[in-house]
């Protein structure tokens, strides 16, 4: 998948409601001509207004959630991938990822954060201790300018944090971290609801992070994990469920 253009986009801030071209193709982590692509072959919502593009946040939101869920291994064209210097993963949808990238020690099921903020700080300080991270000012950074750009909490009390760009020199390799805070906290669900589980998804480019972002809108909303997860007692334990509702997906596909 190609980098985001930054051109025209630079230091401006994200409208709430509708996006311009060079907006949405920061906002979904694609260059310009991938979506120009997508509006030729008309795959993506949009409008004309004149001479311009416009893509209404909503129908973004409702499509990029599609497209992530359904995503699979090659929907993107090999010759649109930008070339990388990151660790190579399995994509494969029966391939269980989770393993890879996340381990016992990367998960704290007592997180004390009461803000935003403070998850935000505290999910990177868990990332520092994974040793992976190489650049914890710009993940901090680039987490806050995502969640300025809009939150990632989801429906039903879960958060995947992950930074506004994926690039090679942020890690050592791809990792994700959970954390589970001692009291849910508003963090910007869209259902208006508290949230009280935090992934951050750290990877080291675009086509990890959808992969790994697919495969846990699956496990969160077509597994029990959510509610297993709340009812773990250790890390060890919340480690086990995420591997077995993993496990449980990969069957059936």
């Amino acid at each position: 998948m190609a980098k985001s253009s930054s051109s025209g986009s630079k230091g401006a801030r994200v409208p709430h409601r509708i996006f311009n071209l060079y907006e949405v193709a920061d906002y979904l982590h694609l260059g310009r001509g991938d979506i120009e692509r997508l509006v030729r072959d008309k795959e993506i919502p949009f409008q004309r207004r004149g001479e311009k593009l416009v893509f209404m946040r909503n129908d973004i939101d409702e499509w990029a959630s599609k497209r992530i869920i359904g995503s699979k291994k090659g929907d993107m064209d090999e010759r649109e991938k930008s070339p990388s210097r990151a660790k190579s993963h399995n994509l494969d949808k029966q391939h269980a990822i989770i393993p890879e990238l996340l381990k016992v020690e990367y998960i704290t099921p007592t997180l004390k954060s009461k803000t935003k903020a403070s998850v935000i700080s505290d999910m990177v300080g868990l990332a520092d201790k994974t040793g992976l991270l190489l650049q914890k000012a710009d993940l901090l950074k680039s987490l806050k300018e995502r969640e300025q750009m809009c939150s990632t909490a989801l429906a039903g009390g879960i958060a995947l944090l992950h930074p506004r760009n994926h690039q090679p020199y942020m890690f050592e390799d791809s990792f994700l971290v959970l954390g589970r805070t001692v009291q849910p906290i508003p963090f910007g669900s869209p259902d208006g609801m508290t949230t009280d589980l935090f992934f951050l998804v750290c990877c080291q480019e675009d086509k990890i992070h959808l992969h790994v972002l697919a495969r846990l809108c699956v496990l969160c909303y077509q597994t029990t994990m959510l509610l297993d997860l709340r009812e773990a007692e250790s890390a060890e334990e919340m480690y086990n469920l995420l591997i077995s509702a993993e496990q449980e997906i990969i069957k059936d596909l």
